[in-house]
């Protein structure tokens, strides 16, 4: 799925839509990809003469990532973050890295979807966390 059809199940715009591409490998697990460019407001200030993109960013390109796990359920609804678990960071994720994301549905229960996430850059593990998301109606 490119960005085009991934807008239609995420609410992210502009700066925030930090997935490019998103597949469903079966139908517990999705893959994402997301190329650091450099120019990323997030990597402004993150360090000066050595960016590095920040946790949480990588944390949410994870939850982003997920979403192919989660289309056929978000129609009329907002994905939120509810909890991040065991976040771990092992290794800096950097400009002109392509952060693939590896997102497991390991259970859900009403609203609430609980997923584990694994992040890496070249087939080296980067980041990897628990997470959680309720499914929240618009209104």
């Amino acid at each position: 799925m490119n960005q085009e059809e991934i807008k239609k199940i995420l609410p992210h715009r502009d700066n925030m839509l930090l997935v490019e591409e998103a597949e469903s490998v079966d139908e517990n697990t999705a893959k994402g990809r997301y190329t650091i460019k450099g120019d990323e407001f997030f990597l402004q200030g993150h360090f000066p003469g050595n960016p590095v993109v920040p946790g949480v960013i990588l944390c949410e390109m994870m939850g982003q990532a997920s979403c192919c796990l989660l289309a056929d359920k978000v129609k009329n609804c907002t994905p939120y973050f509810t909890k991040m678990n065991n976040v771990k960071f092992r290794n800096p994720v950097k400009p002109g890295d392509t952060l693939e994301s590896v997102c497991t549905l390991t259970k859900s229960r009403g609203a609430f979807y609980f997923i584990d996430a694994k992040g890496y850059v070249d087939g080296k593990l980067c980041v990897s966390a628990e997470l959680s998301f309720a499914l929240v109606e618009n209104k």
